[in-house]
């Protein structure tokens, strides 16, 4: 246990940030649990968005963030495969 004030507030902090970092990668984990079931477009911006988020508060690392939206996008790409069109 820190005996100095300063570190006994830092130990404080690092609960409540923990807690709060926690909560919010559990967040993700959902959202890309339901992504996966239904692979549409409109769940993809809201996981771009969540993941920019937490890749700008230091929650996960950018190149994590990079990595993830690659992966689904894809995920989108092979689920939704461009249509042909004949031109003649």
């Amino acid at each position: 246990m820190p005996i100095i004030k300063s570190a006994k507030k830092a130990l404080r902090q690092t609960k409540k940030r923990t807690l709060a970092n926690r909560s919010k990668k559990n967040l993700l984990q959902t959202q890309m649990r339901a992504f996966k079931k239904g692979k549409n477009q409109k769940s993809l911006s809201a996981i771009y968005a969540l993941v920019d988020k937490m890749a700008k508060t230091g929650v996960i690392h950018k190149n994590k963030a990079a990595r993830i939206k690659s992966r689904f996008s894809r995920l989108t790409a092979k689920a939704n495969p461009p249509k042909k069109t004949a031109t003649a």
